[in-house]
């Protein structure tokens, strides 16, 4: 066996990032971006109101030096957004302005409209306390400034990034590509589909669950189907599949039984680079990993148990995809959390990853229950699992202990208030 982190280094190692390439900027969400991004316009463009309300000299609002009062101006017209004023406010005049719309030249202040009164056909506004220059003014280049750097090159693009863009008017952007991921089954005994099982087979779900992973990646995953164990198939398989794809994952086949074809294949068609490795963690140990000769496409053979696949996925998949596309961190967020179950294990020289449930307690404090059902087939408690609980080679974790966990699904969060009525009642 060889350990866990020199398997993930092999991996990464021969997964470089795709060449970036031009998309539009619709187009680009969640992906990352290859080259910095500098403003070459100012947000906002120009001074304008940020409340709707009345433009004036903030000196008129003050005539008494501070000692209060009120002031009746006369208002000399409206400013809608997008429509300046050609007149200048000089003094005892305002405006009235909508939000957004460009300060009229003269005014250096925004009373709201909440705090000014005004006759009945608008002509005077009274305002009652002093306005302070630069109330409710926005500034030219007070978001972005020409110069800025509003994206730096190995971001993340957000829906915000595509709103700044746009704001400069950037129309498409070099990123990394989103992959393409073919996923394939194999092994004689799977079928797919409705309807009475024949003795001895199995329904697929291995192609399914991982064809969601990737899509959950953002990566467009291309659905490649089951192969049975023959090794003339699946090279044609992979063959097709490279053509179209910038990764390759199967399932199956990568064990050490007479018919795991995948090994066998993957070393044909690898010129070296496949290897096959017996990875010291529980789930997941057996992988085979190389790139398909001719176009640069690294082939993930995960084990075919459901569990093991999806752990697998999480280990290798996820990280060299990543690096793939172009992100700088690979891993997911692991933290500490207290076991509020018994996570004991024997020591075998593997570390263990434990299907378990994290919650939050009303202090921010971690909390973590493993699973019932932690057999590598056993895909339902994987799927109601939101972390993996990883135990070192040793005894394990008694109740109350702490247990370093990687939140796989940060989305599913518990409240510990309710999680606990779950375990305790």
């Amino acid at each position: 066996m060889i350990p866990l982190r020199e398997a993930q280094e092999f991996v990464l190692g021969a997964c470089a990032p795709l060449p970036a390439r031009p998309v539009p900027i619709d187009d680009a969400l969640g992906c990352v971006v290859a080259t910095s991004v500098v403003a070459t316009e100012a947000v906002p463009p120009f001074v304008n109101s940020s409340m709707d309300g009345y433009a004036l000299r903030s000196d008129d609002t003050d005539p008494a030096g501070g000692t209060g009062g009120s002031v009746h101006l006369e208002v000399v017209g409206t400013i809608m957004a997008g429509s300046p004023l050609d007149a200048t406010i000089g003094p005892g005049q305002a405006a009235r302005i909508m939000t957004g719309a460009p300060m009229p030249a003269g005014a250096d202040a925004v009373c709201m409209l909440e705090e000014c009164r005004y006759d009945a056909e608008g002509a005077i506004v009274v305002i009652d306390r002093p306005v302070a220059a630069g109330n409710f003014v926005r500034r030219a280049g007070q978001d972005v400034d020409v110069g800025d750097t509003v994206l730096e090159a190995g971001s993340l693009i957000t829906p915000g990034h595509i709103g700044v863009l746009a704001d400069q008017g950037v129309v498409e952007l070099a990123v990394y590509p989103r992959l393409r991921v073919g996923v394939l089954s194999t092994g004689d005994e799977l079928t797919s589909g409705p309807g009475p099982l024949p003795m001895g087979k199995i329904r697929d779900a291995n192609r399914h669950t991982l064809l969601a992973l990737v899509r959950r990646e953002g990566w467009d995953p291309v659905d490649l189907g089951i192969v049975g164990d023959d090794e003339e198939a699946l090279g044609r398989a992979l063959d097709g599949a490279g053509a179209r794809c910038d990764a390759i994952v199967t399932s199956g086949g990568v064990s050490v039984g007479d018919l795991d074809v995948v090994k066998l294949v993957l070393a044909q068609r690898s010129t070296g680079t496949m290897r096959w490795m017996q990875v010291a963690i529980r789930p997941a140990k057996p992988l085979a990993f190389g790139i398909l000769d001719g176009p640069v496409i690294p082939v993930f053979g995960l084990p075919g148990n459901p569990v093991s696949a999806m752990v697998s996925f999480e280990l290798f998949v996820r990280p060299a995809g990543l690096r793939m596309s172009g992100h700088q961190v690979l891993d997911r967020s692991v933290v500490p959390a207290l076991a509020e179950g018994d996570f004991r294990r024997r020591p075998d020289g593997k570390t263990h990853f434990l299907r378990s449930f994290v919650s939050l307690d009303d202090h921010g404090g971690w909390h973590v229950r493993p699973m019932a059902g932690q057999e590598s087939h056993q895909l339902l408690a994987m799927a109601e699992a939101n972390a993996l609980a990883v135990l070192p080679d040793g005894d394990g974790v008694e109740i109350g202990g702490q247990v370093q966990v990687v939140l796989t699904e940060p989305g599913r969060l518990g409240s510990w208030s309710s999680a606990s009525e779950r375990i305790l009642g």
